[in-house]
């Protein structure tokens, strides 16, 4: 008996070591922050177990899939939209000579071009915004493509998969694609009522445990509806009866959404294909899913930007520190979920230090307490440096906005923090034009003027406790 037992002990030690040591290894050859590296490989040395799952599920952020994407990005239909890439010359005439060389930076990170000849409409709440969806998908004559975060199984989404089951039957070719982790947010989930209506669908990232651990954490969190390669959908908004005034409890939550025509539209559906590919290893392809050429549009110059923890990683982060570097009067930003990395609060505090008007809208009461909690905690970074923070009251908004000099614009599925960043996959679209820039400034300044302006001494007036708790939740803002 004490041979067994000292056998297992050495055992025990050895397999500790091991653990330990490739824990380290890959932290340190794989993460490009020092800070996390050094946090990674601390851990797996002081609890080489614990540390060992924790970064099986937390510390792994990336899916290396692009061989599968460039695969998939063949299909999803063939844009005959008529219209060449946009030239620096023309967004010098369109939009001031400022915004090139962000045009630049865009055509070195990004991988789909800006496109002009577009239509951009600004959807304001869940009533508009699903009645508008409602409408296409019911117009729909040859493919819908649909991508969310979360489907819930509400009167919405009933009402969404019904008219999707309806474009089935007419003989429309339907795919919808959900997140593996945001199907579960409603109970039951919808998928078994998709799969009696007859709609195709799949789980975006979803496998069986515990294969699915190294990549638990990593979700899609993208919105996309693309409707016969024509009639695009995407923004802020996932598919929740609680954005509606006629089912939710109480005023409705708030949501920005954008309804697309022109080129765009096939592009957005290019982002669809190859994660639609990537999940299910079908190729959407044949005239179904062909774009017709686009009549002429109002000329709105736009670029989807699809961003995630495979090669797309941070060329959200890259457009948005290049748009603060061009900015020259004033920046406009508009977030539920406000956590930024360093990197983003220094560029944030350098614009206002030279003298830029940046003003950020933040909800009162955010819908996830704890993610409000380290919110706060975070604020005083860009309030000291002279960036004005607003506290935007009840009900809550989910929208997600950002404009700079009354021209350049971000809109999409991306929060300010190091999940949207980093972990998910998000899809943004980059917009270059004056007049959809002034739509969203104005939706912004209807917030600030009813809002609560966040100082340094109202900061500091919170109490101890409050600010400990709150610090303390900050420390696990990469992962809220």
């Amino acid at each position: 008996m004490e041979f067994f037992t000292f056998s297992w002990s050495w055992l025990l030690g050895i397999l500790a070591v091991i653990v330990a040591a490739a824990t380290a290894i890959h932290a340190a050859m794989t993460k490009d922050d020092v800070r996390s590296a050094i946090g990674w490989v601390g851990i797996a040395i002081l609890s080489p177990f614990f540390g060992g799952f924790l970064y099986l599920v937390a510390g792994v952020n990336r899916i290396r899939r692009s061989a599968v994407r460039r695969r998939g990005r063949r299909s999803g239909g063939r844009a005959r939209h008529g219209w060449g890439p946009v030239t620096e010359i023309e967004v010098e005439t369109h939009v001031g000579a400022q915004f090139k060389s962000l045009k630049i930076l865009g055509d070195n990170v990004a991988r789909l071009p800006f496109t002009q000849g577009n239509n951009v409409k600004l959807l304001a709440g869940g009533d508009v915004t699903y009645a508008a969806m409602l409408e296409a998908i019911g117009g729909a004559e040859r493919s819908i493509a649909l991508q969310t975060y979360i489907f819930d199984l509400d009167p919405v989404g009933r009402e969404i998969a019904e008219a999707l089951a309806a474009a089935v039957n007419r003989g429309v070719e339907v795919r919808v694609l959900i997140d593996g982790v945001g199907a579960r947010y409603s109970r039951p989930p919808i998928l078994s009522t998709l799969k009696r209506l007859g709609v195709r669908h799949a789980l975006f990232n979803s496998g069986a445990f515990p294969f699915r651990l190294p990549t638990a954490n990593l979700r899609t969190h993208r919105k996309i509806l693309v409707v016969d390669a024509a009639i695009g959908f995407t923004g802020g908004m996932n598919i929740r009866a609680a954005f509606t005034t006629a089912h939710s409890k109480g005023p409705p939550a708030r949501d920005t959404h954008f309804r697309f025509e022109g080129p765009v539209v096939s592009q957005l559906l290019r982002v669809f294909a190859g994660d639609w590919y990537f999940t299910t290893r079908e190729r959407l392809r044949g005239p179904k899913w062909d774009r017709v050429r686009s009549p002429p549009g109002n000329d709105v110059f736009c670029r989807p930007v699809d961003s995630g923890p495979d090669e797309g990683i941070e060329r959200t982060l890259s457009l948005i520190l290049g748009a603060l570097a061009v900015a020259q009067r004033r920046v406009r930003i508009c977030t539920p979920y406000f956590l930024p990395d360093p990197r983003l609060v220094a560029a944030l505090a350098v614009a206002a230090r030279r003298g830029i008007d940046v003003d950020i809208v933040v909800p009162e009461e955010n819908n996830l307490r704890i993610v409000g909690w380290a919110i706060t905690a975070q604020l005083d970074q860009v309030v000291t440096p002279g960036c004005r923070v607003w506290r935007n009251p009840n009900p809550f908004d989910h929208s997600k906005l950002m404009t700079v000099d009354g021209a350049w614009s971000l809109v999409g599925s991306s929060n300010l923090d190091v999940r949207s960043l980093r972990l998910n996959f998000e899809l943004d679209v980059e917009i270059m034009d004056r007049a959809v820039a002034t739509a969203i400034e104005t939706a912004i300044e209807q917030r600030i003027a009813i809002s609560r302006r966040e100082t340094p001494a109202s900061l500091a007036a919170r109490s101890l406790p409050e600010r400990l708790r709150n610090r303390l939740f900050w420390l696990a803002s990469p992962y809220l």
